[in-house]
């Protein structure tokens, strides 16, 4: 525990009382949850951000996309809307959120994403909108119980385990370990490159404590593409680079991208950071300290989409950004389990609803 933990443990306590009364209600049938005849498949975690959420969602589009008519729903965080909205040409990402414009910038032509805080009120809505949905696929919804989902995946981290964790504000857990319960699939993310049988083992032995008898537990890694071009007329030559993230945690990022370049300066913001005329200035001048390495930006593909922004263009000059893009990279009998067990899903709700 760390040396203040003491004066943060009432907290915590008050905390995981309230959300353990709050479980109890919809346990009890006291909150009512609401299920739909088309299948709805969540990817959530108990702590608060960071465990890949997005990288998932955009791994199970991937996969699904050819055979099923897919639609992403998400809570839409940080944006300037409220209510259901069906992303579209003209939605910046203050109107839908950071994460639901970079699925619908990379997948809007193949699969239908939309936002709404009410989820048992958007799904609805998505039908009367996309009668050819198959799937609903909601972006971090574990804790939003109104929604009885066929499929929970938990994603839990390789560095910062559920099961090492505590309740906030002692740690980041929005709900107790044992609640991990209700998942179907628990997929440990950001796992090294060379993680053994050992390794995984614990991992399996640890979750196994807090999860139904038979719940599968895999891995992911990370993997980083090629980086592309957010802004600039051509291809940087220099080595080095200026990292400018606003992430829940830029720690795996950071290494990658030293791997790679020679990072000059790492600029860090909060997480769904939305950045202003004054954060261009400070990135700027951060830039200008290094003019002689002709450096340039290197960020997140979730920050691209909020630093490419018409009102910022004419601000960064000539200086190059780039995106670094992420994938989920699985070992294929977990990639075909995965996918399998969804698709058994699918097949379930189908023969359930007379489709």
């Amino acid at each position: 525990m760390r040396f203040y933990g003491i004066l943060l443990y009432p907290f915590a306590c008050l905390y995981g009382l309230a959300t353990a009364f709050r479980n109890k209600m919809f346990d009890a049938g006291l909150k009512k949850e609401t299920s739909f005849d088309v299948p709805t498949v969540v990817v959530g975690n108990l702590a608060m951000g960071g465990t890949g959420k997005t990288p998932m969602i955009e791994f199970l589009i991937r996969e699904l996309k050819e055979k099923y008519g897919l639609t992403v729903l998400s809570r839409g965080y940080g944006r300037k809307t409220t209510g259901f909205l069906l992303a579209n040409d003209r939605h910046l990402p203050r109107d839908i959120g950071d994460e639901p414009f970079q699925i619908y910038q990379k997948f809007g032509k193949e699969v239908s994403v939309a936002v709404g805080e009410e989820r048992i009120l958007a799904v609805p809505m998505i039908l009367a909108n996309r009668p050819g949905t198959h799937l609903i696929l909601l972006d971090d919804a574990f804790q939003h119980r109104y929604l009885k989902a066929d499929f929970n995946i938990l994603l839990t981290t390789y560095q910062n385990p559920f099961f090492k964790d505590s309740l906030f504000p002692l740690g980041t857990l929005r709900e107790a370990r044992k609640n991990a319960a209700r998942a179907a699939l628990v997929i440990v993310t950001k796992c090294p490159e060379n993680m053994d049988g050992e390794q995984r083992a614990y991992y399996r032995k640890q979750v196994s404590a807090y999860v139904r008898p038979g719940t599968p537990v895999v891995f992911t890694r990370i993997k980083y593409g090629t980086p592309s071009v957010v802004l600039a007329k051509k291809r940087p030559v220099s080595e080095h680079v200026v990292i400018v993230t606003g992430i829940a945690n830029n720690q795996i990022f950071v290494e990658e991208v030293r791997s790679r370049y020679n990072v000059l300066e790492i600029l860090t913001f909060p997480d769904h950071h939305r950045y202003t005329e004054r954060d261009i200035g400070q990135i700027k001048r951060t830039c200008s300290k290094y003019v002689q390495k002709d450096p340039w930006i290197l960020t997140t593909e979730k920050d691209a989409v909020k630093l490419n922004d018409e009102k910022f263009l004419s601000l960064y000059g000539e200086i190059p950004i780039f995106a670094l893009p992420i994938e989920v990279e699985m070992e294929r009998e977990d990639r075909q389990k995965v996918i399998g067990m969804i698709e058994q899903v699918i097949s379930k709700k189908a023969i359930e609803s007379g489709n």
